[in-house]
């Protein structure tokens, strides 16, 4: 018999990762990698096991990620997003505290485009009187 896998996608910013969890005893490998050797600071990996210590499921899945795109910062929302979504498909039940922490919801801020005329977005070159 097959083992079941879970399957979701998380995004930020520019980053997109594609997690897949199944019933294991707890390891987190991202781009074929432990997470000790992905994830540099100790505040990311915190980050990327909120969902998994506000459902209780800490050491029971095993997670894969595959993340592209964005920087640091945007690929640890993206990985913490992903596993969020692949929560809820696992237990449905779990979406309230899922939910009400904000890990379900899409960080739709992206950088703003540079606007002709201008130096960037909004700022604008220095005025020159004479």
């Amino acid at each position: 018999m097959a083992e079941e896998r879970y399957y979701a996608t998380g995004k930020r910013k520019t980053a997109i990762a594609r997690v897949w969890m199944k019933l294991g005893e707890g390891k987190i490998v991202i781009n074929k990698k432990p997470i000790d050797e992905y994830l540099t600071t100790d505040i990311a990996k915190m980050i990327v096991a909120q969902p998994l210590e506000l459902t209780n499921t800490t050491g029971r899945y095993d997670i894969m990620v595959n993340v592209k795109g964005g920087g640091y910062s945007g690929q640890v929302g993206a990985i913490k997003h992903g596993i969020s979504r692949a929560l809820l498909k696992i237990s449905p039940e779990s979406r309230e505290p899922l939910k009400k922490e904000g890990f379900l919801t899409r960080d739709s801020r992206i950088k703003e485009r540079k606007k002709y005329g201008l130096r960037s977005a909004r700022a604008r070159f220095q005025y020159s009187k004479r």
